[in-house]
């Protein structure tokens, strides 16, 4: 297996978005795929809804459309801090893909695109991730990051599996001790 192959299994990126591409030059990589049992047009229109992301996505505490295809992101950073950025919308297919890339001056540089496809008959859709992004604070932001859980490899595996939750069931299940409180930890209950 290439070097190529094994990153693009570890990220579950497609093997093309890493072709001809020397080593750095895409950034940090991240590709997921979810197959959701819901119809693509229906899944499509819900991912559209920018500003419900903080529903699903752990990390984002708000999304603010400010017009002409840009929104305004808050996200938790480590240690409690957060970062902005603001991203446009470079392509947009209905019920098949939704392009973006944050412009200059956001605390993050990033792109990427979510695609929709349909999955084997009576299975759903599935949704592919894929986003390119350098890390505030470069290597030692992305150790930090990983060490809070804030990286986006971990978060977006994470989100997409409430995103299903959340269409599928309508709900998203949460960690709570046995007392059925939330826990200051995961794996600590809180009596």
């Amino acid at each position: 297996m290439s070097s190529d192959q094994n990153e693009a299994t570890i990220s579950e990126a497609p093997l093309w978005t890493f072709k001809d591409k020397p080593e750095g030059e895409h950034g940090e990589l991240i590709g997921r795929s979810q197959t959701i049992n819901r119809p693509r047009q229906e899944i499509y229109q819900r991912w559209r809804e920018f500003t419900r992301f903080p529903d699903f996505m752990d990390n984002v505490r708000s999304v603010e459309e400010i017009g002409d295809g840009r929104s305004r992101w808050t996200i938790e950073a480590p240690g409690g801090t957060t970062v902005e950025l603001v991203t446009e919308i470079t392509e947009d297919v209905p019920g098949e893909r939704i392009a973006w890339r944050s412009v200059a001056d956001s605390q993050i540089d990033t792109n990427g695109e979510v695609r929709f496809r349909d999955a084997a008959p009576g299975r759903g859709t599935v949704v592919t991730l894929l986003m390119n992004y350098h890390p505030p604070g470069g290597t030692i932001g992305k150790l930090a990051a990983k060490l809070f859980r804030r990286e986006p490899a971990i978060q977006s595996r994470l989100d997409l599996r409430r995103f299903k939750q959340l269409l599928e069931t309508g709900e998203i299940t949460k960690n709570a001790s046995p007392s059925a409180r939330e826990s200051e930890s995961p794996t600590e209950a809180r009596i």
